[in-house]
């Protein structure tokens, strides 16, 4: 009887560790997420010429795409044609930010791969993408013409989220 009743604490560890794998190998993350909060309240420098642009009011009065990028991302050059396509299809809506990198790789890595953007800022100490709620670049934001944040995608683009981000586009104003 006593063998019996050490069985079951090998078991329930046998049963947490089959549970705990199963969760690693197939996670339940939501690739995109309806968020509802105003964009940051931050002036970010232009990468290129004179002056700031900040994203609450974006510019033009229309809702717009902000995408987080760096040069030394991975995962930024995989989703960029991803990123080309937006910018043809939202002529001057689509932004980027270059996170926690320097103009000169910024410009290079542009220069290789196309430039989609409108604009691009600068964000080089990180803190204006911990202020739209980063967790890693690549991350794309769509934000409404009144400074709201309509979608966070997180990671980089794939065809279901630029048809996510051209659906929160045209979605009409509130």
């Amino acid at each position: 009887m006593k063998r019996w009743l050490a069985a079951i604490p090998v078991a329930a560890l046998v049963l947490f560790a089959v549970l705990a794998g199963y969760q690693l190998t197939h996670p339940e993350k939501a690739e995109f997420e309806r968020v509802s909060r105003t964009a940051p309240d931050r002036a970010f420098p232009r990468l290129a010429g004179e002056g700031t642009v900040s994203f609450n009011p974006p510019p033009g009065g229309e809702a717009v795409v902000v995408n987080l990028f760096a040069s030394w991302c991975g995962p930024c050059v995989a989703e960029h044609p991803k990123l080309v396509e937006l910018g043809r299809q939202w002529p001057g809506r689509v932004y980027g930010v270059l996170y926690k990198d320097t103009p000169e790789n910024g410009h290079k890595f542009l220069s290789e791969l196309g430039n989609p953007y409108a604009n691009i800022v600068m964000d080089p100490d990180g803190q204006g993408g911990l202020d739209f709620g980063l967790t890693g670049v690549p991350e794309t934001f769509v934000i409404s013409a009144d400074g709201e944040i309509l979608e966070h995608i997180a990671g980089p683009l794939d065809e279901a989220g630029v048809e996510r981000v051209s659906e929160a586009l045209k979605a009409p104003r509130p």
